[in-house]
């Protein structure tokens, strides 16, 4: 009889292999960011305070000052009697909602959820820096641009002020409202790294946005500051937005009453990107998850 050899493993079970399961791929940083942006809004229209105090405020100051002044001129001049007070204080409170949603709102938040233990947790998370900026950046943009919608739909419904209909201007508008915005929010994430404690945020943040509206042409016409207030003052990027805003929407004409007799629209453009690139430069130098960590 004839003994057939048989191999090993010609009689071997095939194994049994789980299905194989594609590992996820990487949520890019972009990507993370964007989808961060979602998360900041809801977290940001939940506190009731917040929204008053920053969202808010800028409408709440310009139907006050609008309404006080309701009917002035801005000077006695009659090549600007046209140019009511309710105009000028719109240019103003457009610049300071950029202002305050950028610069007071990230500088105060982010300091306080540093302090509080919200950006340790974050820290160990796959979440970067880059995504997080993102995400309070995207927040920002998104709020101010309501803000400003709001604030020029308040001036025409309840003041009677005309909006501009050249579209020049509009374009004018929007590049000095996302540079603005930019800036400032920049600047807020910047900032942030300068409070010790979650209570002392408030305290050193808002001198550093309070300030520089008195200076600015916001409350007090630029033009009757004193010289040197003046100069001071237009090194630093609100003076310049402000300007800017004035430029839209106040008549051409008024431009003879600016500083220099023009509106310094490129001096603006440059100091606005000059302290847009400082505040971000600062802002990944200075950032941690958490005091003595990055």
């Amino acid at each position: 009889m004839t003994q057939t050899a048989v191999s090993g493993d010609a009689k071997s079970p095939p194994s049994i292999q789980s299905p194989s399961r594609t590992p996820s791929k990487p949520r890019s940083t972009i990507g993370n960011g964007l989808r961060r942006i979602a998360f900041e809004l809801r977290g940001y229209f939940r506190q009731t305070d917040q929204v008053f105090f920053v969202f808010l405020f800028p409408l709440v100051m310009f139907a006050l000052f609008a309404s006080i002044f309701s009917g002035e001129t801005v000077v006695d001049d009659p090549r600007f009697a046209d140019v009511t007070m309710s105009q000028y204080y719109l240019t103003g409170m457009l610049a300071m909602a950029i202002l305050l949603s950028g610069m007071q709102f990230l500088g105060i938040d982010i300091a306080t959820e540093k302090h509080e233990g919200g950006l340790a947790r974050l820290g160990a998370t796959p979440l970067s820096p880059v995504s997080f900026f993102i995400g309070k950046i995207g927040l920002v943009l998104i709020t101010c641009t309501l803000q400003l919608a709001m604030l020029m739909g308040l001036a025409v419904l309840a003041f009677d002020i005309s909006l501009p209909e050249d579209g020049e201007l509009w374009a004018r508008f929007a590049w000095l409202a996302a540079l603005g915005i930019l800036c400032f929010a920049s600047l807020g994430i910047a900032i942030s790294a300068l409070p010790r404690s979650a209570r002392s945020a408030s305290a050193i943040v808002l001198p550093l946005v309070l300030v520089p509206q008195f200076l600015s042409g916001i409350y007090v016409q630029f033009s009757v500051l004193p010289e040197w207030m003046q100069q001071v003052s237009n090194l630093f990027p609100l003076a310049g937005l402000v300007r800017g805003m004035r430029s839209v929407f106040l008549p051409d004409a008024f431009a003879a009453a600016e500083v220099g007799g023009t509106w310094g629209l490129g001096a603006a453009a440059i100091t606005l990107g000059v302290w847009t690139v400082i505040g971000l430069v600062a802002s990944l130098l200075t950032f941690r998850w958490s005091r003595g960590r990055s």
